[in-house]
């Protein structure tokens, strides 16, 4: 496993709550825990260098926390992980162990080992400012943490550009539909220890992130660990 946490500049003029999050994406946002696992502190991303057949494990350690995962070729960013094809191909937008996970270009890229969960969400992109913005007006367009900015920091020193990231895998979101088609988003039903892990099928640039938005997660941001073996 390579990281790859890069850093940016961040706004200054935060609002109440949301420093101490920039603070930990300056620095990284990962600290090394017990089992080999490294955390991912709350509102924070990483990236890494996957290598075909190594599995990348992602526990959620206190319950109730979301954890946006996208990845890219290593030799080639133009095919990316596709929420189209893996629902196409896989006939569900329910993904768990045994379920292939698809490229653009319609080659495997992940294959999900483990899930103690069972829950997780296909559908949504990473909340970024604009969804803040669009979606929680009574933030008057404060600056908030995100999963698409944290994404971007942490794939950048690998060479992804913000506009190949597309649709992420949310480890842990518990999304649902209406007969109508109307989407809600609950509280994740993960529990302290919950574990999802996915084997690399080609070399693979992967972001890892602790998500942002406090909705998606029972109302509280938390951290995400992961190990990659």
């Amino acid at each position: 496993m390579t990281p790859a946490d890069g850093t940016t500049d961040a706004p200054t003029d935060e609002p109440a709550g949301t420093a101490a999050a920039t603070a930990a994406a300056r620095a990284g946002g990962t600290r090394p825990v017990e089992d080999g696992f490294t955390r991912l502190e709350p509102q924070t991303g990483t990236g890494l260098t996957l290598l075909a057949g190594q599995t990348l494990t992602v526990l959620d350690p206190t319950g109730g926390q979301v954890s946006d995962l996208f990845c890219l070729a290593a030799d080639d960013h133009g095919e990316w992980l596709s929420s189209g094809r893996s629902i196409d191909y896989g006939n569900t937008v329910y993904f768990t162990a045994g379920h292939t996970l698809w490229s653009n270009r319609s080659r495997p890229m992940l294959t999900i080992t483990q899930d103690s969960c069972g829950r997780h969400d296909f559908l949504l992109t990473p909340c970024s400012q604009q969804t803040f913005d669009l979606l929680y007006p009574q933030l008057g367009g404060a600056p908030h943490p995100s999963c698409f900015e944290n994404l971007c920091r942490a794939l950048a020193p690998l060479g992804v550009a913000p506009d190949q990231i597309g649709t992420t895998l949310n480890v842990f979101m518990n999304v649902w539909t209406e007969p109508s088609g109307e989407l809600h988003i609950d509280p994740p039903t993960s529990v302290a220890g919950d574990r999802f892990a996915v084997r690399a099928e080609m070399d693979l640039h992967v972001g890892v992130t602790a998500c942002s938005a406090e909705k998606s997660n029972g109302g509280v941001c938390k951290p995400i660990d992961y190990a990659v073996s």
